[in-house]
């Protein structure tokens, strides 16, 4: 029989370099099936196999998946949800394809579309933002007028905050709707009541919550992160509520397979759910392994190869990342203090994205970051602290990209100036 191979679909920025690495140590031979693996940074640096194929053809995969079981003993298929949230349920069906445990891809597909997700939430009686769908600009105006501004708009399918805002007023309203719409046939559009309060990310595997990050963003109208603190600032009472409602989330949806994400704020009655991703959270895996000491991705991993998984608490510290966020669209002069950064005692990891001479433009979503900090420490208190001094240690500089005025003025044609007049004439 030849060697283990894990299959993994996709990549991820944040959690693809750990997963790798998890999987290595189950001495597993990892093996990204992607449609451009170049996306993917840490592949050719860690030089992982890398395999280009088209991830929405599900007849293709299947092709190579036979092709890869005629050289290696295939132990588990998984993946991530990048270039787009339908790859995770693609990897159920490869699992039931190929006999190998996975998760229900039909439970995937409903929990993906967030507005049959928000119609399994209502009918079981999970606490929620009111909210429509519309189709049109019209159907957005009226929903907006029925829930009461201000209200959150954003794509029924999507993830890393990619598309959603805030609408304060009805011209915000009517310029992000235009945006949506874009010329796309049949857009489909949610429209949601604004949840206000602090929002938390509860992270479970399997039917176990494992932990809760608290989220910060940066200013409205749109919701880039800036900081993740793990384990989230709870009382017991709040922590369980919380923990209720997800596992109430998990069985509306019909998951409990793996891993899932469930994002949900703390209203004035309590935690409402926002969303409910049936997969990793980015970053939150690094935060609740050194804050708990619970390595989630081994664990997803060893239930993907039908193998045992460990879950148990080995410590208790607090976790904290920023996310490096431009104020400003331009080009990027340059960028340093990432080696003065992590020397500081309580930094875990600083990784910066970009290069000078890159482009910057704010999307006003996840694709913002460019780069972050992770920190540790016995108490929130002191790894606030380390984490500042860290960041502050970080610097980069962004010339604004020219105006059209200067544009036109560096492009027009050079004329001689005028000459004199001679003394004497008019």
């Amino acid at each position: 029989m030849g060697r283990r191979a894990l299959i993994l679909l996709e990549g991820s920025r944040s959690n693809g370099r750990l997963c790798v690495q998890a999987a290595q140590r189950l001495g597993l031979h990892p093996i990204t099936l992607a449609a451009d693996p170049s996306r993917y940074d840490y592949l050719a640096a860690k030089g992982i196999e890398a395999i280009r194929v088209d991830t929405d053809d599900l007849d293709a995969l299947i092709r190579e998946c036979s092709r890869l079981s005629a050289t290696y003993d295939v132990a588990g298929i998984t993946g991530f949800w990048n270039p787009s949230e339908t790859v995770y349920a693609t990897v159920g069906k490869l699992c039931r394809h190929f006999g190998l445990p996975g998760p229900d891809p039909a439970s995937i597909e409903r929990c993906c579309d967030k507005f049959t997700q928000r119609q399994l939430l209502a009918e079981a009686g999970v606490p929620m933002p009111a909210y429509r769908l519309a189709a049109d600009a019209t159907d957005v105006e009226s929903s907006a007028a029925e829930i009461g501004l201000p209200v959150i708009v954003k794509p029924a399918v999507g993830s890393g905050s990619v598309g959603v805002r805030l609408c304060r007023t009805v011209d915000e309203l009517a310029e992000h709707t235009t945006y949506l719409l874009g010329g796309k046939p049949s857009p489909r559009i949610l429209v949601e009541e604004f949840a206000q309060g602090p929002l938390y990310v509860a992270n479970l595997m399997g039917n176990e919550v494992i932990g809760i990050t608290a989220y910060e963003f940066g200013p409205p109208p749109h919701f880039v992160v800036r900081e993740c603190v793990f384990p989230a600032p709870l009382t017991d009472d709040e922590y369980t509520h919380i923990a209720d409602v997800s596992l109430r989330c998990l069985q509306a949806l019909g998951l409990g397979w793996g891993p899932t994400n469930i994002e949900l704020r703390w209203t004035q009655r309590g935690p409402v759910v926002i969303e409910v991703n049936p997969r990793m959270a980015a970053g939150d895996p690094e935060l609740i392994q050194l804050g708990y000491g619970v390595d989630l991705f081994t664990a997803h991993l060893k239930l993907v190869i039908g193998e045992e998984w460990d879950l148990s608490k080995r410590h208790s510290q607090t976790a904290t990342s920023r996310c490096l966020v431009p104020d400003r669209d331009g080009i990027l002069d340059r960028i340093d203090g990432g080696s003065r950064a992590v020397a500081v005692p309580g930094v875990v990891e600083v990784k910066l994205y970009v290069q000078p001479k890159t482009p910057i433009v704010r999307k006003g979503d996840s694709r913002d970051s460019i780069g972050y900090v992770i920190a540790t420490s016995p108490s929130r208190a002191r790894t606030a602290a380390i984490l500042q001094r860290a960041v502050d240690l970080i610097g980069w500089s962004i010339t604004p990209f020219p105006t059209l005025g200067e544009q036109q003025q560096s492009t027009a044609p050079h004329l001689p100036a005028p000459a004199e007049e001679a003394p004497g004439k008019r």
